[in-house]
């Protein structure tokens, strides 16, 4: 296995291929877009994991100047609960404090009861906020 590494736009089809299969796209978003804009940002980026050249691990973080956000977290799902999202997480995590990014967020589907366990095993803590949107495209 090697070191977690910042992902270039040639691992997009590869990313998005694993996004697919732990189950994280939606129809409604453009995954090979998100891939793009995190890596076109100054304060973004999409690490990733490689077995024997295989991506088989994720995530995109970004720092919006006020605290840091962690999206599309995503392990091969034959690899689950070996440990590698919690090597992304701590990757994330080193990334945004090496930036000075005092706070770490995330949104979790609220029907993802493994998703929630997971990050609340991690130290995340349940906020007492209500997340709004607006499609802009």
């Amino acid at each position: 296995m090697s070191a977690v590494e910042v992902l270039a736009a040639a691992d997009a089809d590869a990313a998005v291929a694993l996004w697919q299969a732990a189950g994280l796209t939606r129809p409604w978003n453009d995954t090979h877009a998100d891939f793009a804009r995190a890596l076109a940002g100054p304060a973004s980026a999409v690490l990733g994991l490689r077995d024997g050249g295989a991506l088989v691990a994720t995530v995109m973080v970004g720092d919006d100047g006020h605290r840091g956000w962690v999206y599309y977290l995503a392990v091969d799902p034959v690899r689950q609960r070996g440990g590698l999202g919690r090597l992304m997480m701590a990757a994330a995590e080193d990334w945004l404090a090496r930036r000075g990014c005092p706070k770490l967020n995330l949104m979790v589907r609220g029907d993802n009861a493994q998703a929630r366990g997971f990050y609340a095993r991690l130290g995340y803590e349940l906020n007492d906020v209500v997340t709004l949107a607006k499609r802009l495209d």
